[in-house]
């Protein structure tokens, strides 16, 4: 999108995204290279390529142009129609009218900088024309709505599409196939994965409701609403994910798991598609899996300085199970991904049983489970057990099969790391009992777990001290950390930094449980969960809620965030 500038001084595209930060020197030139190639607009080249962001190269081109960038937020929900204009020259050329007055005319353009269009566009409505810059994407996806919504009146009385079978079916496959390949479905998704590196979103969920397609993002562990699209658009926008995904388009009544490797805006993105069909339509969710993100340290993770050097005791032992506990989402493997990380792969035969591979560690022999073939996690173990492992990593116990094999290793000489779905620490054990397990082995092999939750950070631009009742104080706990921890309690606000959601990025909150001989007396005593919860505190484990308890007293995150995340444990620990 370089544009002749009226001044000398005025910077040309590239330079002013270089200029910006938003753009490496050496990206510019393979992008010019690129564009010399295409035949395209620089702009267009460096959102293709996924060098930079939609949204900013908008903004340097506005700056340049000295044109008004509007975004979809301030397009009005009806737009003006203008005679002798049609939606397809409107889509071919990128323009989307957005308001008349005072013998004037608005137009949202991908390229304000073509006078002929704006000549065109005069003499077609004979209005005086008031370019302003808009995201192609957004002005297609915009067009795409108007267009789609008078057809779906048309196929059925109820707003739904009805689907063929037999020759029927082959024809409406093939027709999905079609609207799958259009220039604007292909725009639409790949802006709604480019934006989960603006949003720094874990999921994107498509789902298809009577009303229209809901768009949500998974945002800091919390769902966050998007715009809806035309419920005609489902089928297509779906039928796009799973050709890239390699999926069967044609298979719409089951469900269907893919994969897409990605590279958005420098990142390199691994996205894992899951289908599920629903009476609206296949509602679509994408797990977004940033490559980037595994470079964390256990440092980095959110450990207190006592929990972390225990846990690296821990991890320097020869032999036994150490185990991640906590529901999904809750960051398990990516603490075991940190640990290993840390481990000398030069030095060790570390091998990993995983499903899926979320990340691949250098000097990690890592085994995708693939069921389907009978590459099950017990049978992936016993295999990996004769080609001479120092440390094993089993992504998940899943059943008896696979608690067996575990201790087993960790009899003969292996350190075991794995993860179990427990809300406590000490609820491992009880799980691994359920499994099969017998306590003496238990006390034997497991050297200790670790159980952990994600809390939202608090914004550091926008936080503010909160006044909390001493009541309030009192009763959760905190009089006590803050008697011991003394610092300031902050409350989320918003800013636009956090998209106006009071936090920005999230970390853990840990308990560990080591286990001594009091732990292994009182498991071989028959003790439950709650028993051995009590014997872990009297031995110094610090509990969930205290560790997020300490992490308000230092303004990490919020009183309200912590009680969300550990309200399935008991408040006083």
């Amino acid at each position: 999108m370089t544009v002749a500038s009226s001044t000398d001084e005025a910077l040309p595209l590239g330079e002013r995204l270089v200029r910006a930060d938003r753009l490496a020197p050496r990206d510019l030139e393979r992008a010019l290279a690129a564009q010399q190639e295409m035949g395209d607009l620089l702009g267009r080249v460096l959102v293709r390529l996924g060098l930079v962001a939609e949204l900013d190269v908008a903004r340097a081109l506005s700056d340049q142009l000295d044109v008004p960038l509007v975004t979809a937020e301030s397009y009005p929900d009806t737009p003006p129609t203008l005679s002798g204009v049609t939606t397809e020259y409107l889509r071919h050329h990128g323009l989307l009218p957005l308001r008349r007055e005072d013998g004037a005319l608005e137009v949202a353009m991908a390229t304000p900088q073509d006078a002929f269009l704006a000549k065109a566009l005069r003499l077609a409505a004979g209005l005086e024309i008031r370019p302003r810059l808009g995201l192609e994407s957004e002005i297609q996806a915009a067009l795409a709505r108007l267009q789609a919504a008078p057809e779906v009146e048309a196929e059925s009385d109820d707003g739904r599409v009805e689907l063929g079978e037999g020759a029927g079916g082959d024809e409406f496959i093939e027709h999905l196939r079609d609207l799958a390949s259009e220039a604007p479905v292909i725009r639409f998704v790949n802006q709604l994965v480019a934006r989960v590196v603006d949003l720094r979103a874990s999921d994107i969920h498509i789902e298809p409701f009577a009303d229209a397609l809901h768009l949500r993002y998974r945002v800091d562990g919390v769902l966050q609403e998007a715009e809806s699209v035309a419920t005609a658009l489902g089928a297509a926008v779906t039928s796009r994910i799973k050709l890239l995904a390699q999926l069967d388009i044609a298979e719409r009544r089951l469900p269907q798991d893919g994969r897409i490797m990605t590279r958005v805006k420098g990142h390199e993105l691994d996205l894992r598609v899951s289908t599920l069909p629903t009476v609206h339509g296949e509602s679509v969710v994408l797990r977004v899996l940033d490559r980037a993100s595994i470079r964390l340290g256990l440092e980095d993770m959110g450990f207190a300085e006592d929990t972390l050097a225990r846990f690296r005791e821990l991890l320097a032992r020869p032999h036994g199970i150490l185990l991640v506990t906590g529901p999904t989402g809750s960051g398990k493997t990516t603490t075991l991904y940190a640990a290993l990380a840390r481990l000398d792969a030069a030095a060790l035969k570390i091998l990993t049983v995983e499903d899926p591979v979320e990340y691949q560690l250098a000097g990690v022999n890592q085994v995708q489970v693939q069921p389907q073939i009978g590459l099950t996690f017990a049978r992936a173990l016993r295999s990996i057990l004769r080609q001479d492992p120092d440390i094993i990593m089993i992504g998940e116990m899943r059943d008896s099969e696979t608690a067996q094999i575990a201790v087993q290793s960790a009899l003969t000489g292996h350190l075991v790391l794995s993860t179990l779905h427990t809300n406590t620490a000490a609820g491992a054990v009880i799980r691994l009992e359920d499994m099969g397990v017998e306590r003496y082995l238990v006390t034997s092999t497991v050297n200790g777990v670790l159980s952990q939750r994600l809390v939202r950070r608090l914004c550091p631009h926008c936080r503010e001290p909160a006044g909390l009742p001493a009541a309030t104080l009192a009763r959760t706990g905190l009089a006590r950390i803050l008697a011991d921890t003394p610092g300031t309690v902050f409350a989320p606000r918003g800013c636009p930094r956090c998209k106006d959601t009071g936090y920005l990025g999230r970390t853990s909150i840990h308990e560990l449980f080591v286990m001594d001989e009091t732990a292994h007396q009182a498991i071989l005593a028959g003790a439950d969960a709650g028993a051995l919860h009590a014997v872990a505190r009297r031995s110094g484990m610090r509990t969930l809620h205290e560790d997020g308890l300490r992490k308000v007293a230092t303004g990490v995150t919020s009183l309200a965030e912590v009680l969300r995340v550990t309200q399935d444990q008991d408040e006083h620990g």
